[in-house]
């Protein structure tokens, strides 16, 4: 399997790309961000790219994708929705059009949250807009999962590009293993989360909307 990941440099896309190294059934991984990427592996290759709503030179890059991880993303605290929208919604549309028209099969899995409002009539302003970029990705291929994580905890050496989420795990990440135990339908890994974007391609579901509850089944 083709791989193209977006989002490889913040802490949930780390966890996908170190499973897509993992997996041997994935032949290649083509990674697409702005910045170079400080990981070196033989089926690893990354393309540094600043226009994320044109695609067009990239695309015999982007034809041979089987699937495509989408994990790029921005907290919505102090942002504008205009702002907001354009990174959670116009951006990962804009790559999901292009693949879609070069590879109608191809499967999109997509990081949006726990709390998204599939019918955009939310009062919080990131669970409409997440609601809407789902709706829109879910019409365009037969094959997309939209993935709602809830807390995750980094693993493997990972760590959050937010100073502030980096004390908090810092803090209280000791705390994991018991919620896991106690309450495991609302936490997991990065390490499980990334297996779970994988198996979702692989098995086809188990739904088209993932909580928290089949990530944990999947990346188990």
């Amino acid at each position: 399997m083709n791989v193209v990941l977006f989002g490889a440099s913040g802490m949930v896309g780390q966890g996908v790309l170190l499973a897509c190294l993992a997996d041997p059934a994935i032949a290649n991984v083509v990674s697409i961000g702005r910045r170079p990427l400080s990981v070196v592996h033989e089926k690893l290759s990354h393309i540094v790219h600043e226009d994320f709503l044109d695609y067009f030179a990239l695309e015999d890059r982007l034809r041979s994708a089987d699937a495509c991880f989408y994990c790029l993303g921005v907290s919505s605290n102090g942002m504008q929705e205009e702002a907001y929208r354009r990174v959670t919604h116009d951006y990962p549309l804009a790559v999901a059009r292009t693949l879609a028209r070069l590879n109608a099969g191809l499967a999109f899995c997509y990081v949006s949250g726990a709390g998204t409002d599939s019918t955009e009539k939310s009062r919080l302003m990131w669970a409409r807009v997440k609601g809407r970029t789902e709706n829109e990705l879910l019409a365009l291929f037969p094959t997309a999962y939209m993935f709602r994580p809830g807390y995750i905890q980094p693993t493997d050496g990972i760590e959050s590009s937010t100073r502030s989420y980096r004390v908090f795990y810092k803090a209280f990440g000791f705390l994991f293993p018991f919620f896991d135990a106690v309450v495991p339908n609302l936490v997991t890994t990065t390490a499980r989360f990334g297996r779970a974007m994988i198996a979702a391609v692989r098995t086809k579901g188990p739904s088209r909307v993932i909580e928290m509850a089949e990530i944990n089944t999947l990346g188990a």
